[in-house]
């Protein structure tokens, strides 16, 4: 299978197959044809003489610098080179794929005015394996990620390096490896490999695939949580949901019945339990989990809109005509990451409050303190509990939102600005931690599940725990616990704790 590259139809889940699958890439026949046209625009304009942003004239503060037309080439070249000052620690590399194809689909999209050249080198690399190293830190998301971009267009050109292999050597020996060659670049290319969305956007659609697969598994860790303590699904009932009519909420009340049915546990304290309700923590899960939903929701759409957006400056037309604009600007998908970043905190504060009753002696209802048989001598799950208060607080903290933040760049050309790359490894940040929390909650409510026996959960949360009982044994005597959550960790990051059903989007 080949993804093809039209600048129209890229989706989220194409952006994953691609960034982690590794899907093959190619350009729409289409594509080719309307970026031909558009490059016939930019080539008229440059031999014409006009002012032209970024074609004719130096960049931002120095938009109003005529360049000599014998040195448009070279313009775009010091272009790139000068905007190369990213810092800090580097990129992921699905990160960077996401951004690679972002890149070459926007290019396919036909309004940058380049060269077919540029988005099939894209497609090569990708299809090679081959990307650059990209620090994450250096773009304040105007004018798109001009410098996370940079270092992408850096090495197209044969300059700097790229991953080959797992080893990192120059790009022009990398590019010769794989049969492909480095760009010439011609008027207005610099420009269009640099200015745009793609970074932070990449971020974000990986983002959104992978929240999909947290509030799955937020569902599952707090459905075996609440068998565990011996709660009641009634608050869960069809009816009180449709009382209030909130999708998220009734989407995630439906959910929690289907992974509750058919407890033994439940059946054991069904009459003579002298618990009218259980805590929040335990009887709101759809009024939290709820509104997570909701907002992934609307992320998703934004996102979704942004993979195939129009984010060059100037756009051009086929009717002739470059229009500058600033669709650079990266407040919506900032905004949409900030929101993100809350919703998965959430997830990851309300999953702690679980955490604390599974382990805590005076709340877990007769389960062993600390979940261990042999308390004082052993501290159980103890500071499981403490690591996983220690990451949901940090998420409250990154949960701060970045894209109300503005600092003047480019002498004041640039006066309002979104962050969203802040925005975004913030976001990517909480999920990490979120990722942990639940994985705590799942080794605690699958101890729990341990101390019911024989009492059975029911068919699908007794899955849940031997996919958790597959990777981590029982905890007896007290052992190390952090390869347990790291593995469990690393099993919800691949979806192993979602139900047997393809996640959205």
């Amino acid at each position: 299978m080949t993804i093809a590259l039209d600048g129209n139809s890229l989706t989220i889940g194409d952006v994953h197959a691609v960034a982690d699958g590794r899907e093959r890439v190619d350009l729409a026949p289409a594509a080719k044809a309307r970026m031909v046209r558009t490059r016939a625009v930019v080539e008229r304009a440059a031999a014409g003489g006009q002012a032209v942003y970024g074609v004719t004239t130096g960049f931002g503060k120095l938009a109003d610098v005529a360049i000599d037309p014998a040195k448009l080439e070279e313009l775009q070249v010091n272009l790139v080179r000068s905007h190369v000052s990213g810092v800090g620690p580097l990129l992921p590399e699905r990160e960077v794929r996401a951004m690679m194809l972002l890149r070459a689909n926007v290019i396919a999209k036909g309004f940058s005015g380049a060269r077919t050249d540029l988005a099939e080198l894209l497609c090569g690399m990708l299809n090679a394996g081959v990307y650059p190293p990209v620090p994450e830190q250096g773009s304040a998301g105007a004018s798109g990620d001009l410098a996370p971009l940079a270092h992408l267009a850096l090495a197209m050109i044969g300059e700097g390096t790229l991953f080959l292999e797992g080893k990192e050597v120059s790009a022009a020996e990398a590019l010769r490896a794989v049969g492909l060659a480095p760009l010439v670049l011609q008027a207005k290319e610099g420009i269009t490999l640099i200015n745009g969305t793609q970074a932070h956007t990449a971020v974000a659609a990986l983002l959104v695939h992978d929240a999909a697969i947290l509030w799955e598994t937020a569902h599952l860790a707090g459905a075996m949580s609440l068998d565990a303590l011996l709660g009641t699904p009634v608050a869960f009932d069809e009816r009180i949901h449709d009382a209030r009519g909130q999708e998220g909420q009734q989407e995630s009340a439906a959910l929690l019945r289907e992974l509750l049915a058919a407890s033994e546990i439940r059946e054991s304290h069904r009459e003579g339990d002298p618990r009218v309700q259980d805590a929040y923590a335990l009887r709101c899960m759809p009024q939290v989990h709820g509104p997570a939903r909701d907002a992934l929701r609307w992320i998703e759409g934004i996102v979704s809109r942004e993979l195939n957006a129009a984010t060059d400056n100037p756009l051009v037309f086929e009717n002739g005509e470059l229009l500058s604009g600033g669709n650079f600007h990266g407040q919506s998908v900032a905004m949409a990451l900030d929101f993100l970043a809350i919703a998965l905190t959430n997830l990851a504060t309300i999953s702690e409050r679980r955490i604390d009753r599974l382990v805590h002696p005076d709340l877990n209802q007769g389960l062993p303190p600390f979940l261990t048989e042999n308390a004082g001598l052993h501290s159980g799950m103890m500071m499981a509990q403490v690591t996983a208060a220690s990451v949901a607080s940090e998420c409250k903290v990154l949960s701060h939102p970045a894209s109300v933040d503005t600092i003047p760049t480019d002498g004041g050309k640039e006066d309002v600005v979104p962050m969203a790359m802040g925005a975004a490894w913030k976001a990517r940040r909480v999920a990490q931690n979120l990722r942990h929390v639940l994985a705590i909650e799942l080794l605690c409510a699958a101890q729990g599940l341990d101390f019911r026996a024989p009492l059975r959960t029911g068919t699908a949360l007794r899955s849940a725990h031997a996919a958790v009982r597959a990777l981590v044994p029982h905890l007896g005597d007290d052992r190390v616990l952090s390869g347990d959550i790291t593995a469990i960790a690393a099993a919800i990051g691949e979806g192993k704790f979602t139900r047997a059903r393809a996640t959205w989007p």
